[in-house]
């Protein structure tokens, strides 16, 4: 079973930077597609960023373009998110996810971790 466990998280001003983590465990990680979402207070849980199972393809969510950029590393079974330039609207539990088949935009993905909050402050 696939077990997904997210880090990095935390408190942040406004125009700062973090770098969220997720360590996979119970499967072949180079055969999942791997996502972040985000869901803030309120609203409906959304697509952020998501990379193949090779990392050549990589999806952003217009609103992170140019500012967040994912990344994996197959041998450490590990995807990251660097978050730069952070505003207080990127404030949300952010969730890594993971799904065999095609990476995509939509929530379809077969395992979620348990999530870390994100806080920028303005």
């Amino acid at each position: 079973q696939v077990q997904l466990v997210e880090s990095g998280g935390g408190l942040v001003q406004a125009g700062g930077s973090l770098r969220l983590s997720c360590a996979a465990s119970g499967v072949t990680f180079s055969v999942l597609a791997m996502g972040w979402f985000r869901q803030a207070p309120g609203k409906a849980r959304e697509f952020v960023s998501a990379i193949s199972q090779g990392g050549g393809v990589r999806y952003y969510a217009d609103s992170v373009k140019g500012r967040f950029t994912i990344s994996r590393d197959n041998a450490k079974n590990t995807v990251d998110l660097q978050m730069n330039s952070l505003k207080a609207e990127d404030t949300a539990v952010y969730y890594c996810a993971g799904r065999t088949g095609l990476v995509t935009r939509s929530n379809v993905y077969d395992a979620y971790g348990q999530g870390t909050w994100v806080t920028v402050s303005s």
